[in-house]
C-alpha cells in the first residue's frame, strides 16, 4: 500500500529532490577520475545540474530514491550543494534488471565531445571573451591549464582533428601532432593510419625527427617559450617528448646555419688578418710558397692522394662509371670467437664510422675556405661534383645568399652572387664544400680527403653507451684491451665484470673512476684500422720522420 501511494504521488515529469533523498543505485561503473570530478564540480557551481539525473523508487520500500544513471552529476551536486541542496530528476519506476541494464547501455553508448571538438568551441569562447583567458576559464569551468591545452589542439591541421573526432587515433597521438608544424601534420597521420602505430611508437618516431636543443651552438633565448620546444609541451601534455628537444626541424636547421655563417665569417676575418700578418712577415724578401697553393697542388695529385692511402683499409675506386660508389671493403667476420679482431669489429659499425667521417669532413670543409675549395677543384675534375643533391644547396640559398635570393629570376641571381663580398662568398665555397663531403657516393673519396687536410673524427664523437652495445662481450673485451681500460683495472677485476651480465658490463666499462673515453678512436671507427690514443698520448713525431 506505501508503495502504491508512494507511485501516485511521483510526478511523470522532470521534479527536484533533496540530494539526501537519493543513494547509490547499482551502478557497473566503479572508477570515477577525480580530475573529471573536480571539473564537474566547478561546472555545476557555475551552472547547476543541467541534465536531469534518472532515478527510481529505493527497493527497501523506504522513501530514499537509487540513482540509475547520473551518478557523476549526484556525487558533484553533493560537494557543491551539500545533503540539504536539490537537483532535477526524472523518477522511474524500473525492476533491479531494468536499472541495470539501462546503466550498462548509457555507460556503453554514452560518446563525450572529443578534445578537438572542445578545443574548437574553446576558441569561440574565448573570442568572444576578447581573448580573455581568465573569463574565458570562469565561463567553461575549466582550469587554466585544460584551456591551455585545448587552444594548443585547436592548432591541429583539419585532417587530425577529423581524424580524433572519428576515434581513428587517440588523444595522444593528437597531442604528439600538435607539437610539430602543421604543415607536417597530415604526412605524419598518413603514417600512424598506415603502419597502425600506438602511440608509444608514434612517440618513438617523432623523437627520431627531433633536434637536441642542448647540442645546438645558436642563441636559444626565443626556444624558451617557442611551443616546439618539448619541455613546453611537457608542460601542455600528458603525452610528449623528452624534454630539450626541438620539435621544427626546419626551423633548427636555419638557426644553425646562421649560427656557422656567424662563426665561418669570423674565422674569414681572423684568416685575412693572419695573412696580413704573414705578408707583413714576408715583405724583407722571403721567397716561400703559398699555402693556398700547396694545398691546391698537393689536392690536385689524385695519384699521390691514392698511394699515400693504401694502408687505410678503403678500396681505391677503380675506373668506370662515375654512378658506382665505391664502399669500404672489409674482410667477412668469422664466426668463431677467436677471430675476433680488429677488422671483424668494424664490419659491424661501417654506417657509423661513415657517417662520422662525412660530418667531421664536412664540418673541416666548412670552417676552412681554401680547404673546401680544393676540394671543389678535385670534385670538378674527378666528375663527381655533380653528385652534390640540388636541394642540399639550393635549400639553404635564403640563410647563404639573402632571403629574397630562391625568389629571384636566373639573371637577378647572377647580379646578387657577383654582388657577394668576397668574405661571404668564401663562406658559401665552404658549405658547397662540405655539402660534396655529405653527398659524394664513394665513402673513398671521403677518407682520401680527410687524411689529407688532417681531420679529427675525435671532435665530433666519442665512445657511448650506443655504440659498445652493438658488439658481443668478446668483442668488448678486444675494445677494452685495446683502448687501455683492461690495463687500468687489471685483467682480473676486468674478468669478473665480463663474467656478469652485459648491461652491468656497459655500465662498468663507461663509468671506471680515473679512466676516461674521450679522445680514444677504437680501430673500429679510425680510417686505417689501427687504435688511435688521445692526442696527449700519441708519442711525438722525429724530425727524421716528419722530413721523410
Amino acid at each position: 500500500m506505501r508503495r502504491q501511494a508512494l507511485a501516485a504521488s511521483i510526478p511523470s515529469d522532470v521534479a527536484t529532490l533533496q540530494i539526501s533523498r537519493i543513494v547509490k543505485g547499482d551502478n557497473p561503473r566503479r572508477y570515477f577520475s577525480r580530475r573529471k570530478h573536480d571539473e564537474l564540480v566547478v561546472s555545476i557551481g557555475l551552472r547547476g545540474v543541467l541534465q536531469p539525473i534518472i532515478v527510481r523508487p529505493a527497493p527497501d520500500g523506504s522513501d530514499l530514491f537509487a540513482i540509475v544513471l547520473g551518478e557523476r552529476r549526484w556525487r558533484a551536486a553533493r560537494e557543491v550543494f551539500g545533503a540539504s541542496g536539490s537537483i532535477p530528476v526524472i523518477i522511474r519506476e524500473m525492476s533491479d534488471q531494468e536499472a541495470l541494464e539501462a546503466a550498462i547501455d548509457e555507460n556503453d553508448i554514452r560518446d563525450d565531445a572529443s578534445e578537438t571538438e572542445q578545443a574548437d568551441a574553446a576558441v569561440r569562447v574565448l573570442a568572444a571573451c576578447k581573448n580573455d583567458r581568465a573569463e574565458a576559464v570562469r565561463r567553461l569551468g575549466w582550469s587554466t591549464s585544460k584551456l591551455a591545452r585545448r587552444l594548443a589542439l585547436a592548432e591541429l591541421c583539419e585532417p587530425v582533428k577529423c581524424a580524433l573526432d572519428e576515434r581513428r587515433i587517440k588523444i595522444g597521438h593528437a597531442e604528439l601532432l600538435a607539437v610539430i608544424p602543421v604543415d607536417k601534420q597530415e604526412k605524419a597521420l598518413d603514417t600512424i593510419l598506415k603502419a597502425g602505430l600506438d602511440v608509444s611508437k608514434t612517440r618513438d618516431l617523432l623523437m627520431r625527427v627531433t633536434q637536441n636543443l642542448g647540442a645546438a651552438c645558436f642563441d636559444k633565448t626565443e626556444c624558451t617559450a617557442c611551443p616546439f620546444n618539448s619541455t613546453t609541451q611537457h608542460v601542455l601534455f600528458e603525452t610528449h617528448v623528452e624534454d630539450g628537444f626541438c620539435t621544427n626541424p626546419g626551423c633548427f636547421d636555419l638557426k644553425m646555419q646562421a649560427a656557422e655563417l656567424t662563426r665561418t665569417d669570423l674565422q674569414a676575418q681572423t684568416s685575412v688578418q693572419v695573412q696580413a700578418d704573414v705578408g707583413a712577415s714576408r715583405a724583407d724578401g722571403d721567397e716561400g710558397h703559398d699555402d693556398e697553393d700547396k694545398i691546391t697542388s698537393a689536392a690536385c695529385d689524385q695519384e699521390a692522394m691514392a698511394q699515400a692511402g693504401g694502408n687505410i683499409g678503403i678500396e681505391t675506386p677503380a675506373a668506370g662509371p662515375p654512378e658506382t660508389p665505391a664502399r669500404a671493403v672489409i674482410a667477412p667476420v668469422a664466426r668463431d670467437k677467436a677471430a675476433v679482431s680488429a677488422t671483424s669489429i668494424a664490419a659491424r659499425t661501417i654506417e657509423l664510422r661513415e657517417a662520422m667521417w662525412r660530418t667531421a669532413l664536412a664540418r673541416t670543409l666548412a670552417a676552412n675556405p681554401a680547404h673546401a675549395q680544393a676540394a671543389i677543384l678535385i670534385a670538378a675534375m674527378s666528375g663527381t661534383l655533380s653528385q652534390i643533391k640540388p636541394e642540399t644547396l639550393t635549400s639553404r640559398s635564403g640563410v647563404l645568399v639573402g632571403p629574397e635570393f630562391p625568389g629571384l629570376d636566373y639573371q637577378a641571381k647572377i647580379a646578387q652572387i657577383l654582388a657577394l663580398a668576397p668574405a661571404r662568398a668564401a663562406n658559401i665555397l665552404s658549405i658547397i664544400g662540405a655539402a660534396y663531403a655529405k653527398d659524394v657516393q664513394a665513402f673513398a673519396h671521403v677518407a682520401h680527403l680527410a687524411r689529407t687536410f688532417e681531420v679529427d673524427v675525435r671532435d665530433i664523437w666519442q665512445v657511448d653507451q650506443a655504440f659498445l652495445e652493438r658488439y658481443t662481450k668478446d668483442e668488448l673485451m678486444f675494445i677494452a684491451q685495446e683502448c687501455g681500460l683492461i690495463t687500468h683495472i687489471g685483467p682480473k677485476a676486468f674478468a669478473k665484470l665480463l663474467a656478469g651480465k652485459k648491461s652491468e658490463l656497459l655500465v662498468a666499462m663507461l663509468n671506471r673512476p680515473g679512466f676516461s673515453w674521450a679522445g680514444r678512436l677504437p680501430a673500429a671507427m679510425t680510417l686505417d684500422g689501427q687504435y688511435g690514443p688521445p692526442p696527449e698520448e700519441e708519442t711525438p713525431l722525429k724530425e727524421s720522420s716528419i722530413a721523410a
